[in-house]
Protein backbone atom coordinates (compact mmCIF):
# COMPACT_ATOMS: atom_id res chain seq x y z
CA UNK A 1 0.00 0.00 0.00
CA UNK A 2 1.22 3.77 -0.72
CA UNK A 3 1.99 5.86 1.82
CA UNK A 4 0.29 9.02 1.52
CA UNK A 5 1.59 10.63 3.62
CA UNK A 6 4.53 11.32 1.96
CA UNK A 7 4.25 12.68 -1.56
CA UNK A 8 7.79 10.77 -2.97
CA UNK A 9 5.37 8.28 -4.41
CA UNK A 10 4.65 10.48 -7.17
CA UNK A 11 7.96 10.68 -8.47
CA UNK A 12 7.63 7.33 -9.72
CA UNK A 13 4.16 7.53 -11.02
CA UNK A 14 2.51 9.09 -14.25
CA UNK A 15 3.74 11.97 -16.28
CA UNK A 16 0.67 14.78 -14.30
CA UNK A 17 2.13 13.06 -11.17
CA UNK A 18 5.44 13.80 -11.80
CA UNK A 19 4.89 17.21 -12.61
CA UNK A 20 2.44 17.40 -9.46
CA UNK A 21 5.60 16.40 -7.32
CA UNK A 22 7.71 18.81 -9.03
CA UNK A 23 5.28 21.54 -8.69
CA UNK A 24 4.36 20.84 -4.88
CA UNK A 25 8.43 20.69 -3.71
CA UNK A 26 9.68 23.20 -6.12
CA UNK A 27 6.92 25.60 -4.48
CA UNK A 28 6.90 24.14 -1.09
CA UNK A 29 3.85 24.18 -0.81
CA UNK A 30 3.17 21.39 1.45
CA UNK A 31 6.60 22.50 3.39
CA UNK A 32 4.51 25.96 4.21
CA UNK A 33 2.17 24.15 5.32
CA UNK A 34 3.59 21.66 7.85
CA UNK A 35 2.02 23.04 11.09
CA UNK A 36 -1.28 22.11 9.67
CA UNK A 37 -0.36 18.39 9.35
CA UNK A 38 -1.13 18.58 4.90
CA UNK A 39 -2.17 15.47 3.00
CA UNK A 40 -2.66 15.59 -0.75
CA UNK A 41 -5.77 13.81 -1.26
CA UNK A 42 -7.89 13.25 -4.13
CA UNK A 43 -7.84 12.17 -7.54
CA UNK A 44 -4.26 12.62 -8.91
CA UNK A 45 -2.33 10.70 -5.75
CA UNK A 46 -4.58 7.28 -6.93
CA UNK A 47 -4.82 7.96 -10.97
CA UNK A 48 -7.92 8.39 -11.55
CA UNK A 49 -7.59 12.21 -12.27
CA UNK A 50 -9.25 13.40 -15.21
CA UNK A 51 -7.96 16.86 -17.40
CA UNK A 52 -9.35 19.46 -15.23
CA UNK A 53 -8.61 17.63 -12.07
CA UNK A 54 -6.96 19.79 -9.29
CA UNK A 55 -4.27 18.97 -6.67
CA UNK A 56 -6.42 18.73 -3.57
CA UNK A 57 -4.22 19.34 0.34
CA UNK A 58 -6.39 19.27 3.40
CA UNK A 59 -5.17 20.54 6.67
CA UNK A 60 -6.10 20.39 10.47
CA UNK A 61 -7.03 23.42 11.66
CA UNK A 62 -7.89 24.70 14.85
CA UNK A 63 -7.84 28.47 14.99
CA UNK A 64 -9.59 29.47 11.36
CA UNK A 65 -8.60 33.28 11.58
CA UNK A 66 -5.01 32.21 12.46
CA UNK A 67 -5.14 30.04 9.10
CA UNK A 68 -6.56 32.71 6.73
CA UNK A 69 -4.06 35.10 7.57
CA UNK A 70 -1.38 32.33 7.17
CA UNK A 71 -3.00 30.85 3.61
CA UNK A 72 -3.15 34.84 2.84
CA UNK A 73 0.70 35.64 3.65
CA UNK A 74 1.93 32.46 2.12
CA UNK A 75 -0.45 32.18 -1.34
CA UNK A 76 -2.12 35.58 -1.69
CA UNK A 77 0.24 36.72 -4.01
CA UNK A 78 -0.48 33.27 -6.57
CA UNK A 79 -2.35 33.11 -9.36
CA UNK A 80 -6.32 33.22 -9.47
CA UNK A 81 -5.51 33.62 -5.49
CA UNK A 82 -9.49 32.68 -3.41
CA UNK A 83 -10.19 32.42 0.17
CA UNK A 84 -13.48 31.56 1.86
CA UNK A 85 -15.39 29.75 4.66
CA UNK A 86 -17.22 26.93 3.95
CA UNK A 87 -20.11 26.77 6.29
CA UNK A 88 -21.31 23.40 5.28
CA UNK A 89 -17.96 21.48 6.81
CA UNK A 90 -17.13 24.22 9.04
CA UNK A 91 -13.80 24.56 7.06
CA UNK A 92 -11.79 26.87 5.21
CA UNK A 93 -10.70 26.53 1.80
CA UNK A 94 -8.41 28.56 -0.75
CA UNK A 95 -7.93 27.92 -3.84
CA UNK A 96 -5.11 28.96 -6.41
CA UNK A 97 -2.87 28.08 -9.18
CA UNK A 98 0.87 27.54 -9.53
CA UNK A 99 2.91 26.08 -12.33
CA UNK A 100 -0.58 25.56 -14.27
CA UNK A 101 -2.05 23.25 -11.55
CA UNK A 102 -5.20 24.35 -9.65
CA UNK A 103 -4.28 23.94 -5.80
CA UNK A 104 -7.33 23.49 -3.13
CA UNK A 105 -6.83 23.86 0.39
CA UNK A 106 -9.11 23.04 2.59
CA UNK A 107 -8.45 23.34 6.31
CA UNK A 108 -10.77 21.88 9.11
CA UNK A 109 -10.66 21.19 12.87
CA UNK A 110 -10.38 17.59 12.35
CA UNK A 111 -7.16 15.34 12.45
CA UNK A 112 -6.10 15.07 8.99
CA UNK A 113 -6.12 11.63 8.56
CA UNK A 114 -9.64 11.13 9.74
CA UNK A 115 -10.55 13.74 7.18
CA UNK A 116 -13.32 12.46 4.85
CA UNK A 117 -11.35 13.43 1.95
CA UNK A 118 -8.31 11.28 2.70
CA UNK A 119 -10.60 8.26 4.21
CA UNK A 120 -12.46 8.04 1.06
CA UNK A 121 -9.54 8.10 -0.93
CA UNK A 122 -7.80 4.79 0.91
CA UNK A 123 -11.00 3.14 0.26
CA UNK A 124 -11.03 4.16 -3.50
CA UNK A 125 -7.66 3.48 -3.63
CA UNK A 126 -7.76 -0.41 -2.26
CA UNK A 127 -10.86 -0.82 -4.64
CA UNK A 128 -8.81 0.22 -7.43
CA UNK A 129 -6.22 -2.25 -6.40
CA UNK A 130 -8.71 -5.03 -6.36
CA UNK A 131 -10.84 -4.32 -8.86
CA UNK A 132 -8.11 -3.59 -11.60
CA UNK A 133 -7.64 -1.47 -14.42
CA UNK A 134 -11.10 -2.04 -16.13
CA UNK A 135 -12.74 -0.62 -13.32
CA UNK A 136 -9.93 2.13 -13.11
CA UNK A 137 -10.93 3.24 -16.54
CA UNK A 138 -15.05 2.96 -16.32
CA UNK A 139 -14.28 5.15 -12.91
CA UNK A 140 -12.49 7.81 -15.47
CA UNK A 141 -14.99 7.51 -17.90
CA UNK A 142 -17.66 8.46 -15.54
CA UNK A 143 -15.71 11.04 -14.38
CA UNK A 144 -15.00 12.51 -17.96
CA UNK A 145 -18.95 12.17 -18.10
CA UNK A 146 -19.58 14.94 -15.55
CA UNK A 147 -19.32 12.30 -12.90
CA UNK A 148 -18.11 13.59 -9.08
CA UNK A 149 -15.42 10.88 -7.94
CA UNK A 150 -17.23 9.20 -5.04
CA UNK A 151 -20.65 9.04 -7.25
CA UNK A 152 -18.91 7.42 -10.07
CA UNK A 153 -17.63 4.86 -7.15
CA UNK A 154 -20.98 4.26 -6.17
CA UNK A 155 -22.38 3.74 -9.67
CA UNK A 156 -20.14 1.09 -10.51
CA UNK A 157 -20.31 -0.74 -7.41
CA UNK A 158 -24.28 -0.30 -6.56
CA UNK A 159 -24.24 1.70 -4.00
CA UNK A 160 -27.59 3.26 -3.06
CA UNK A 161 -28.23 6.43 -0.99
CA UNK A 162 -25.38 9.14 -0.19
CA UNK A 163 -22.43 8.09 -2.10
CA UNK A 164 -20.24 9.69 0.08
CA UNK A 165 -21.29 8.24 3.42
CA UNK A 166 -22.00 5.22 1.59
CA UNK A 167 -17.92 4.68 0.56
CA UNK A 168 -17.04 5.34 4.13
CA UNK A 169 -18.69 2.03 5.13
CA UNK A 170 -16.63 0.43 3.02
CA UNK A 171 -13.89 1.64 5.50
CA UNK A 172 -14.09 -1.07 7.73
CA UNK A 173 -15.49 -4.15 6.24
CA UNK A 174 -12.50 -4.27 3.67
CA UNK A 175 -9.91 -4.10 5.99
Amino acid sequence: MINFLNISYLQSGNKKQVKAYHTLTDNRVLEKLTPYHPILVGTIPINIDVENSDLDIICEVSDKNEFIDKLNALFGSEKDFTIHEGLKFDAIKANLIIDGFEIEIFGQNTPTIQQNAYRHMLIEHRLLLEKGEKFRQKIIDLKQNGHKTEPAFAKLLGLEGNAYEELLKLESSRR
